[in-house]
């Protein structure tokens, strides 16, 4: 161990680094999802152009987005890749500027949170009446946990940042 080093601040980077990669490798997977969507809807074109379209493309791509989205958010929010306004933060002291973002971070990891939290309930629900799509006859509740899975993985993400912005206001 380094000397100065607090264990649990070692601990921390371990959270931290292992957060970013499972984040990475989770946007990869959207990346591959939003191929398929590509691919999808090309062949759907060219099959109508020779009057076969693939039937359910729509619900294909509609489910495929929704999980792309929530694949990709983790990740993005890991390499601060969110839109943010800083007019008004960037002139405000350091202990206010990291109190602004920890706050930012708490709260939206809060919120993501509830928001895994009622999409895991919504899936419990549609697999219990068992709801499928209406072209394929596709089970939805699987598409619906994945958008939780995003969902959830992106509170902890923001959970690290907030321990993170604390841990910087300790700094000085």
């Amino acid at each position: 161990m380094q000397p100065g080093v607090v264990p649990c601040m070692i601990s921390f980077i371990r959270i931290e680094k292992f957060t970013a990669r499972l984040s990475e490798r989770v946007n990869w997977a959207g990346a591959a999802a939003l191929v398929f969507m590509m691919l999808i809807t090309v062949a759907d074109v060219a099959g109508r152009l020779f009057k076969s379209p693939i039937p359910g493309t729509y619900e294909l791509v509609g489910f495929t987005g929704g999980a792309v989205i929530a694949m990709a958010l983790p990740y993005t929010s890991v390499m601060k890749g969110h839109i943010a306004v800083e007019i008004l933060v960037q002139r405000l002291p350091w202990r206010a500027r990291v109190a602004v973002n920890a706050l930012n971070a708490l709260v939206s990891m809060l919120l993501f949170a509830v928001i895994a939290w009622q999409c895991v309930r919504l899936a419990q629900s549609m697999e219990a009446s068992s709801e499928v799509s209406l072209t394929l006859q596709l089970p939805v509740y699987p598409f619906v946990y994945g958008i939780a899975a995003g969902c959830a993985l992106l509170s902890v993400v923001l959970g690290v940042e907030f321990i993170r912005q604390l841990r910087g206001a300790e700094a000085e």
